[in-house]
């Protein structure tokens, strides 16, 4: 595409992500009649219709679909472009885009994160926090380099660049009556309050699976989409949750909680992965970080 249509993509782009044209407008600080005027003549020089318009919105046709994939890709070149002459400048400078499940947050910062910027001060990174679906997309349409989720569903557009088994325990107060068994299940569960993370989330979904696998419903007395609020349910002495340990690393070094394995089969073989978009060849700077995450965290260090 020739650049002034490269630049009218990005207005297409801002609307189909944003969902309006008018929420696209008030992100790039113009009028909406701006945004609609550029994505008429992107449709007028291409010859066909790239949004349906509805009440509630916009969304992308199928040769509209073909045009974002184009721009997000195009976009992902042009960083890397980048990225690879801030690398001929010895990691100077430039950027990487990480996404995480906030589980992952504290660990990334204490370790890798740390470790990378004492090497590379002049490289930012952006961490941004999600859940799996989320963060699953973000990484698939090239809007982050590097993901971290736990219990993925399958995506041929994903690659996982590293993984650890990191089965589900239930997550309880050092002083509650499960802190010292050397496990528990499911059904007994049941005797206490839960508090488990919202459906959008993989410990959530994995839950779910676990839940119709062993035919036991666990009703929650709380859901959150905050990790921090279910450890707060715990500490706080209200009930138990649902949690791999590799979310909960430093309140588990603190002892603020105990971890007890759960007798679910289900629970046993979920993973975390390091993954990126299959076939996006990353920036200099996203390649050292990502080995900067497979040496710096706990988890990938136990399955070296």
């Amino acid at each position: 595409m020739p650049a002034y249509q490269d630049s009218r993509a990005h207005y297409l782009y801002e609307a189909a992500t944003c969902g309006s044209v008018r929420a696209a407008a008030e992100k790039l600080g113009i009028v909406p009649s701006a945004v609609s005027r550029q994505i008429s003549l992107l449709e007028d020089a291409l010859g066909v219709a790239l949004l349906e318009r509805h009440r509630s919105g916009v969304v992308p046709t199928q040769a509209g679909q073909l045009i974002l994939d184009y721009y997000r890709q195009h976009m992902a070149h042009r960083h890397d472009m980048l990225a690879k002459m801030d690398a001929l400048r010895g990691l100077h400078s430039g950027s990487v885009q990480v996404v995480s499940g906030e589980g992952f947050a504290q660990e990334l910062i204490d370790g890798p994160i740390r470790q990378f910027r004492q090497q590379y001060p002049g490289v930012s990174i952006s961490l941004e926090i999600y859940g799996t679906n989320e963060i699953m997309r973000r990484v698939r349409e090239d809007e982050a380099e590097v993901g971290l989720v736990y219990y993925p569903p399958a995506d041929s557009h994903i690659t996982a660049r590293g993984s650890a088994r990191q089965p589900m325990h239930a997550i309880v107060n050092p002083h509650h009556a499960l802190s010292k068994a050397q496990s528990t299940s499911l059904q007994e569960l049941t005797q206490w309050p839960i508090a488990l993370l919202q459906g959008v989330y993989g410990i959530r979904q994995l839950v779910e699976y676990a839940e119709q696998t062993d035919r036991i419903r666990l009703s929650p007395a709380l859901t959150s989409n905050l990790i921090s609020v279910l450890i707060s349910f715990v500490t706080t002495g209200q009930g138990v949750t649902l949690l791999p340990p590799c979310s909960i690393t430093t309140e588990l070094t603190q002892g603020r909680v105990c971890a007890i394995p759960v007798n679910s089969p289900t629970f046993q073989n979920a993973e975390m992965q390091l993954i990126t978009r299959t076939g996006r060849h990353l920036s200099p700077a996203a390649n050292r970080f990502l080995q900067y995450c497979m040496q710096g965290m706990q988890a990938f260090q136990a399955t070296a």
